[in-house]
C-alpha cells in the first residue's frame, strides 16, 4: 500500500508483518505463532462470547480472552472476536457489536502473516455481519452498516457502508421519507 493510502485512513502502517519460515502458506505455521493450548482456550471462550444469552457473560468471556472491554459494551449474538490475537481488540464504552460480526486482528497470507490492533472507540456501532480487518480504528460515535467490510479507519461520527466500506453521503443516509412524500403528492395531482 502507498503512503498516501495510509495517510488517508489506511491501516497498513499499524499492521506488523511476520515472515513465515518455509515454502508453505503462513497458516501452515500457525503453531509457531501461537501455542496450541492458547488457541484452544481462546476458541472455547470465543464460543461463550458468541452464544451466551447475557451480556455480562459475553463481556466476561471477552475479558478472559484479553479483549479490552469498556463499560456498557453490547456484544451481539454470534459476533466473533479474533481467535488467535483477541488481546489486540479494544472496545470503548457503550460500543455495540452487531449480530454475526467479525473482528479480525490477523491475516494469514502466502509468505507472511500480519497482526494489528483493532480499536472501536466509545459509542461506535458495528452492524450485523460486518467484518473489521486488522489495524483499523472505528472512531467515537461512528457507525458501520450491516454487511460492510472495514478495510480502513472510520472517522469519528461517520457512517460507512459497503465492500469495502466507504462514507455515506447525506442523501444516502436519508431514510427516504421526503422522497416518498414527494412521490405521493405527485400521484394526487
Amino acid at each position: 500500500m502507498s503512503d498516501d493510502n495510509d495517510a488517508a485512513g489506511g491501516r497498513h502502517h499499524r499492521v506488523q508483518r511476520h515472515p513465515t519460515p518455509g515454502p508453505l502458506n503462513s497458516l501452515q505455521y500457525w503453531t509457531d505463532a501461537k501455542p496450541v493450548w492458547r488457541v484452544v482456550l481462546n476458541y472455547l471462550l470465543v464460543w461463550v462470547a458468541r452464544i451466551a444469552p447475557f451480556l455480562r457473560w459475553k463481556n466476561w468471556a471477552l475479558r478472559r480472552l484479553g479483549v479490552t472491554v469498556g463499560r456498557g459494551v453490547s456484544w451481539g449474538l454470534e459476533a466473533t472476536p479474533d481467535v488467535f490475537w483477541p488481546e489486540l481488540i479494544t472496545l470503548g464504552d457503550d460500543v455495540i457489536v452487531g449480530y454475526d460480526s467479525v473482528i479480525l486482528c490477523h491475516e494469514f497470507l502466502q509468505d507472511e502473516y500480519r497482526t494489528g490492533e483493532v480499536v472501536v472507540e466509545d459509542r461506535a456501532m458495528i452492524g450485523a455481519k460486518a467484518v473489521l480487518l486488522p489495524g483499523v480504528r472505528v472512531g467515537e460515535g461512528a457507525q458501520v452498516a450491516a454487511n460492510s467490510l472495514v478495510t480502513r479507519d472510520v472517522p469519528p461520527g461517520t457512517t460507512v457502508a459497503g465492500v469495502p466500506a466507504r462514507p455515506m453521503s447525506g442523501a444516502e443516509l436519508d431514510d427516504g421519507d421526503d422522497a416518498d412524500a414527494g412521490t405521493d403528492a405527485g400521484d394526487g395531482a
